[in-house]
């Protein structure tokens, strides 16, 4: 007959404390991945100037390309550097106080350290040329930006790899005609479901949802 030893008692509270604790686990652990706190959604960092873009896009109408001037043609959206401020700048307002940062970077050659809002992990790859050459819109990821004041720029969409696959596996809702893409204000005419349809039956949209895709 197998005796087992005394102290493999405690191995049955061991499974009994795991049991009822790891649905309560996997519960929480799912909440939280899901939550604002974990996906940065709502971040919104304090920059070194109060740029709005409610101002410059929304009332003005500067379109998103005159400062992220390669979202069209690479991966990252470059930050704007000084001299694109000061081509309007150096005639309007030029003396304000709220722009003496502006000034001096201009001067000294020294770029602006605006804080990044939007940060993908490092093992995420993600090209803006192949999303706005295809039809995406910007307010698909980044929100309304032309309400935007000078509080800042706010992160709007969580970013998560389900967030992203969901639009991989069913982009018709987030297609727009090319001359549309950098329209905050842009509404389809006709149904929007429409559109994406027609463009993945061109051969013009087909994107992967497999590993690669996004992991390098």
């Amino acid at each position: 007959m197998l005796v087992f030893p005394k102290w493999t008692n405690g191995i049955r509270v061991v499974i009994a404390i795991v049991g009822a604790t790891a649905p309560l686990y996997v519960v929480l652990l799912v909440a939280f991945g899901a939550s604002p706190s974990a996906t940065d959604v709502g971040y919104q960092p304090v920059q070194p100037v109060a740029y709005s873009h409610e101002l410059h896009v929304g009332e003005l109408g500067l379109d998103c390309r005159y400062c992220h001037t390669t979202v069209e043609t690479g991966a990252h959206a470059t930050i704007p550097p000084t001299k694109i401020c000061m081509n309007c700048h150096a005639r309007i307002f030029g003396q304000s106080d709220r722009l003496s940062l502006v000034r001096q970077s201009y001067a000294g050659g020294m770029p602006i350290e605006w804080v990044r809002v939007h940060d993908l992990p490092d093992y995420a790859y993600f090209d803006h040329s192949a999303h706005v050459r295809r039809g995406v819109g910007c307010v698909s990821c980044h929100g309304r930006v032309d309400k935007m004041d000078e509080s800042g720029v706010y992160q709007a969409e969580p970013l998560s790899m389900g967030w992203c696959l969901d639009c991989h596996r069913q982009p018709a809702p987030h297609l727009r005609p090319l001359d549309a893409v950098t329209a905050m204000d842009w509404a389809p005419s006709e149904d929007p479901l429409a559109i994406g349809p027609r463009r993945e039956a061109a051969g013009a949209v087909s994107p992967p949802d497999d590993c690669a895709a996004c992991h390098r």
